[in-house]
């Protein structure tokens, strides 16, 4: 089993890529959903979170009020990392988990689409890394067409690291600064190289 690393900071693309590759038959497995879960009611994690945060991230129904959150971490480096100890480790866990069923299964190429791979996780866990990346201006007009507030988009932003440090990183990048057609013939000529490796 090949597993792969699928990261791009905001705006890039990633997800898009993610779906390309499940079409062409990649298992992904996507940390958005992972967090999701471990942040779903009785989960430790979010028993962690309302004790570090508050109740009032807490909707009535016991959900994590997500916006609340990130209202809380956008501009406050220090809540972000509180936030991030409490919430990777139990990503990182259940990732294995999901790898791990996927390897019992015979899945060829599992994808692991995570968006912050350098910034907390660790490159080296992973058999290739692809990376998804388009100009600056780009992403933020992206973001901006979305409904990003500013000052959400600008924290947002700001806990990612430059795509120019994950480029010599990366074992394949793929570039999306036109249109979607564009962007699938570049997923495209990666997916036979992981392939090939698979």
């Amino acid at each position: 089993m090949l597993s792969v690393a699928l990261t791009g900071n905001i705006g890039a693309g990633k997800t898009t890529v993610a779906e390309l590759f499940k079409s062409w038959g990649a298992t992904v497995i996507d940390a958005d959903q992972v967090v999701r879960e471990v942040q779903a009611p009785g989960q430790p994690a979010l028993t962690r979170i309302a004790r570090r945060f508050g109740v009032g991230v807490i909707r009535a129904d016991g959900t994590l009020d997500r916006a609340a959150l990130r209202a809380k971490v956008v501009r406050d480096p220090a809540a972000l990392a509180d936030l991030n100890r409490i919430v990777h480790p139990e990503v990182h866990r259940r990732r294995r988990e999901l790898l791990a069923e996927a390897r019992a299964r015979g899945d060829r190429i599992v994808v692991s689409d995570i968006p912050l791979l350098f910034e907390s996780g660790d490159p080296a866990e992973f058999d290739a890394v692809v990376l998804v990346d388009a100009p600056e201006a780009v992403r933020r007009g992206r973001l901006r067409a979305r409904g990003l507030p500013p000052e959400e988009l600008e924290g947002l932003m700001a806990a990612q690291l430059p795509p120019a440090t994950k480029r010599p990183r990366s074992d394949y990048v793929i570039d999306n600064d036109g249109d979607l057609a564009t962007l699938e013939r570049a997923a495209a000529s990666v997916w036979p190289a992981l392939v090939a490796r698979a």
